[in-house]
């Protein structure tokens, strides 16, 4: 591999006016697409196969004059203190407010809060229901004003009106500070690192030339796949950091080839040779762990998974064209100042720049200090990184509603109106469906349902069933006494559904429990139910992939050890941040609550790639070093001397790109952009720097020991580039011939 990528990095360097078009042209024909593309539609989440699910298709079927997981919204009036709402002042003022709804365009339904008993016992508090006949993305400006106008209507009249439902939703918007600081912290870490303003801005442009391209294809794949914001970005997020990262590593092993001697066009090859050989590995980790998301059997997360991928992807595709064909545009000013002093006037060929003299780098010294203190330091490291992992076992799972909103909102102004006047459980009413299609008494089957339900401990209250024209479906509405959220409710669901099969015996009848309670919790178990499979399906491709990389047992297992260290860690940051409450003011995360069911999963499937990018660029030295006849400690310090400084670099890049994301209003990517920066965190400081350095100094030789017969049976795909070593640069002519058999392109 590593010479076939060498031969691509010469290309690239050589044919750069070509390889810059072709990108260009694509990043114009993303830009285009997703200009001309229409806006996509925020799905709701499912569960094919759950109950919940099973139901609301059941829903959507008997009833298609509705839509069962359409937009809706809760007018929520409450009267000035002293007063009642059913007084007749504040009675009409609650109609006439109302009244500017109906027949309005996209409103399905108004209910009556007079007529429907939507009054608290104490008469202070009322709701009304509006129904749409369309998804709350797709609800338009005048219908969302309308309802606004309404609530200001009734709040000239002295009542206290909140807004709560799904109708206020909107999609995420991007552009925030806390992005753009990301990103600023990103590109002061790469002049840093570099000591060049000019391959600081290489990195930064492939990076941004690959989110750009990444992100037109996902807006103008939006509608025929059904992607939402929350995909793209997934997508912005993973490729701007996996974007510079590449980009550096590869410019890093450039600039070492030109310090070396060799000329432009050779370095160019043998760093895309050597470190694009990692890059396309790590890069393949992270596709397809992500890929892998979809064996959870949700829509929405595989959806998330492929965009990711396919960001990565392209950032991999960039990284191993456009940054060395960057390289010939920029020419000596990649390099950093010491390495163009040593630059002949008129030559782009530098001697042979010597080791800067003095005390060793930072990276050098570490290295040293750990092969001295190596058990100390794997104790110190691995009981830390099991104390951040604590939390984690109180990792309770939920998926946010309005409760998770901030207290400004208008939502969650509503919800806690909802909970002071008719109970928490009111917030997150349950849904039953019966099917009595296969039942003969409609009328008794229902009675019996209602009995039977209403019966069970912690209903509240069980609402009259509403039947469909045919008469073969009915729903009614039971709400619990406890809130969503909690455990109770999750308790009481299962009890409804353990209850109910006596029903269906008796009747014939098939009694489904559904509602966005119901699917949260469904989701959440099936979350739950998966993450052991998948964290055992990638512990065990990290295993495979690392001993054919390195070509050893005992690194792959200290790896995985490693990953679930640093990935135990972030969930428990995770619990400590959004389910108790620490440094939430600090991170803006206003109210706490489970952690999104996703995201173990999520973080688990991206993490694990993020986490072998930093184990094979630094290891990838470490080997180099060792198979060319250094001792193991004299290869962990050649790692650390070539890679360690590059590595912290990329990490932090990673973790601030990450952390910007932290200022979004989504949970969704809030719980991200925590999770992702603190396991980068984790993983490339504590396990890579520290517990692997110190495992493979108490290792010694043993750390790259394989079995003969592995040794015979598995591929040698030589990721450290050691046949290049052997490799003579071969004629202009002669390499220009060898790429033309490459499908990638011509003049």
């Amino acid at each position: 591999m590593a010479t076939f990528l060498y031969r691509i990095g010469r290309w690239a360097f050589r044919r750069r006016r070509l390889v810059g078009g072709l990108w260009l042209g694509a990043l114009l024909l993303a830009v285009a697409a997703a200009a001309m593309a229409p806006a996509g539609e925020e799905e709701d989440l499912s569960m094919p196969g759950t109950e919940s699910q099973k139901a609301f298709d059941l829903l959507d079927e008997r009833f298609p004059q509705s839509n069962s997981q359409g937009a809706e919204a809760r007018l929520v009036f409450r009267a000035p203190d002293g007063q009642r709402v059913t007084a007749r002042e504040n009675k009409a003022a609650v109609e006439d407010a109302l009244g500017s709804l109906d027949g309005g365009g996209q409103v399905a339904s108004t209910t009556d809060p007079y007529t429907t008993g939507a009054v608290s016992e104490d008469g202070t508090i009322a709701y009304s229901t509006i129904t749409y006949t369309a998804d709350a993305v797709d609800l338009t400006g005048s219908t969302k004003s309308a309802l606004e106008d309404a609530a200001s209507q009734a709040r000239d009249a002295g009542l206290t009106v909140e807004i709560g439902g799904s109708a206020l939703d909107a999609e995420e918007e991007l552009g925030g500070t806390t992005e753009l600081i990301g990103v600023a912290v990103a590109a002061v870490v790469l002049v840093l690192a570099l000591g060049s303003l000019v391959a600081a801005g290489l990195s930064l442009l492939t990076a941004f030339t690959g989110v750009a391209i990444a992100f037109g294809l996902v807006s103008a794949l939006a509608v025929p796949l059904g992607l939402t914001s929350t995909v793209a970005i997934l997508a912005l997020m993973l490729g701007l950091a996996v974007g510079i990262d590449y980009a550096l590593f590869i410019t890093s092993r450039y600039r070492d080839e030109r310090a070396q001697g060799s000329e432009p066009e050779e370095a160019a090859g043998r760093a895309v040779g050597t470190a694009g050989s990692a890059v396309v590995f790590a890069g393949a980790t992270v596709i397809i762990a992500l890929a892998g998301l979809g064996v959870v059997g949700i829509p929405e997360l595989t959806k998330m998974g492929m965009g990711g991928a396919g960001a990565v992807a392209l950032a991999v595709l960039v990284a191993l064209t456009l940054v060395p064909a960057l390289f010939g545009f920029f020419g000596r000013r990649v390099l950093s100042r010491r390495i163009r002093k040593a630059t002949r006037p008129g030559s782009e060929r530098p001697h042979r720049v010597p080791a800067a003299a003095g005390r060793p780098g930072l990276g050098t010294r570490w290295a040293r200090f750990v092969l001295r203190r190596p058990m100390a330091v794997l104790m110190i490291s691995g009981l830390g990184l099991g104390a951040v992992a604590l939390p984690a076992l109180s990792l309770e799972l939920g998926l946010p509603g309005d409760e998770s909103k901030s207290v400004q909102t208008t939502q969650r102004r509503a919800y806690d109106l909802l909970s002071e006047g008719f109970g928490p459980g009111f917030n997150g009413p349950l849904t039953v469906v019966v099917d009595m299609s296969a039942s003969e008494d409609t009328r008794a089957t229902t009675d019996l349902v209602v009995k039977t339900v209403g019966g069970v401990d912690g209903v509240a209250s069980v609402g009259d069933p509403v039947l469909s024209r045919t008469k073969d479906t009915a729903v009614l509405t039971a709400v619990p006494r406890t809130a969503p959220n909690s455990g109770e409710t999750k308790d009481l669901v299962h009890a409804i559904r353990d209850t109910v099969p006596g029903v269906e015996a008796d009747t014939g009848a098939a009694v489904l429990v559904t509602g966005t309670t119901a699917m949260n919790i469904d989701i959440s178990e099936a979350m739950s139910d998966a993450l052991v499979p998948y964290l055992t399906v990638v512990i065990g491709l990290a295993v495979l992939l690392l001993t054919v990389v390195f070509r050893s047992v005992l690194v792959p297992v200290k790896a995985a050890l490693g990953f679930l260290l640093s990935v135990g860690a972030a969930f428990g940051v995770l619990v400590a941040v959004f389910q108790w409450g620490w440094a939430a003011d600090l991170l803006g995360i206003e109210q706490t609550g489970p952690v999104m069911s996703l995201m173990p999963i999520l973080i688990i499937g991206i993490v694990f790639g993020l986490a072998m990018d930093y184990e094979v660029f630094l290891l990838t030295r470490m080997r180099e070093a060792y198979v060319h006849g250094a001792s193991p400690g004299e290869a962990i310090v050649s790692g650390f001397r070539h890679s360690g400084r590059v590595v912290a670099a990329a990490a932090i890049i990673m973790i601030s790109v990450f952390a910007g994301f932290v200022g979004m209003s989504s949970p969704t990517i809030q719980t991200m952009g925590v999770g992702l920066a603190a396991a980068v965190a984790f993983d490339a400081f504590v396990v890579r720097m520290a517990i692997a350095p110190a495992v493979l100094a108490l290792l010694g030789h043993r750390a790259w020991w394989l079995p003969r017969i592995l040794n015979r049976v598995l591929p040698n795909v030589d990721i450290e580039g050691e046949a290049l070593s052997r490799h003579v640069p071969a004629s202009t002519a002669e390499s220009d011939a060898a790429v033309r058999r490459l499908p990638v392109g011509r003049d």
